[in-house]
């Protein structure tokens, strides 16, 4: 009788256990369905804000070059919002002709806008004789040599291929490279940016600019509309920057430098010279 109830009892204890490992799985595959029914809606929604904002550049590059003159966007950094499929997309458009390029600017041109930026006099003058000395051919010069051989490589002496080497150049800082990473190219050719689309900090570097005039002409684009005098046309490269958000808070950011060549028979409406996802610089 005894062995009897011990047989029942273990069984009962067996049967327990086995109802708890099975209510642990269970728990543990809900978990698992519901972290993956998360996981899958937020991709979904990501996927549906990435191609938002695609369409936000897309939109931008029409709108640059809209035929209909008095629709056309201006590309001097002023914000565009269009609806797309749910999103919402925030669109702005610069000029690359109204930025300092690294490899024509003038010395002149270059220290001014370190100055805007705010390093010092000295350091702005040491660090656009530096840019200089690197985007020259002429390898006798080495400006910076020291901080070169510390951090183990040389100045290419030949023209910057992106704004972001400009991060390599002795005397150049963190702080100072993402003050002035939306006021620099390598696609103007211009020895001075175009006051007509030149964001603030490449505006205070035009030689005899000042304070007082940067305001001035920052307060007249707001009241230029499109077709007004030099802004009837924009430039052929740009900088587009597009930022969709989606209803649930959702958010992806394109950036992208494309030339319009839309002009040219058989060719390609634009070709894309740069292209980053996020914000960062």
């Amino acid at each position: 009788m005894n062995a009897r109830r011990n047989q029942r009892g273990v069984a009962l204890l067996v049967v327990l256990w086995a109802c708890t490992l099975l209510a642990i799985m269970l728990g543990g595959y809900a978990m698992l369905a519901r972290t993956e029914g998360l996981q899958a809606r937020y991709q979904f929604a990501q996927t549906q804000a990435y191609y938002a904002a695609e369409a936000g550049l897309a939109r931008a590059i029409y709108g640059l070059q809209d035929p209909q003159v008095s629709q056309r966007w201006l590309a001097d950094g002023r914000p565009y919002t269009v609806p797309f499929d749910g999103a919402t997309v925030r669109v702005s458009a610069v000029d690359e002709s109204g930025k300092v390029d690294l490899n024509s600017a003038s010395p002149v041109v270059l220290q001014g806008l370190f100055r805007a930026a705010g390093a010092a006099p000295d350091a702005a003058q040491k660090l656009a004789i530096a840019v200089v000395d690197w985007r020259d051919f002429d390898a006798g010069k080495n400006v910076g040599l020291d901080v070169y051989t510390a951090n183990g490589y040389k100045p290419r002496h030949s023209p910057f291929l992106s704004v972001e080497e400009l991060q390599q150049v002795a005397g150049m800082t963190p702080a100072l490279y993402r003050a002035i990473a939306g006021a620099i190219t390598i696609w103007s050719g211009r020895e001075s940016p175009d006051p007509n689309t030149a964001p603030p900090l490449a505006l205070a570097a035009i030689p005899g600019m000042t304070p007082a005039r940067v305001a001035q002409v920052t307060a007249a684009r707001l009241n230029t509309t499109p077709g007004a005098g030099l802004f009837a046309g924009n430039g052929v490269t740009h900088s587009i920057r597009s930022e969709a958000t989606m209803a649930d808070g959702t958010r992806a950011v394109l950036q992208a430098t494309v030339r319009l060549q839309g002009g040219r028979p058989g060719a390609q409406p634009y070709a894309v010279l740069h292209w980053r996802e996020g914000d960062r610089e």
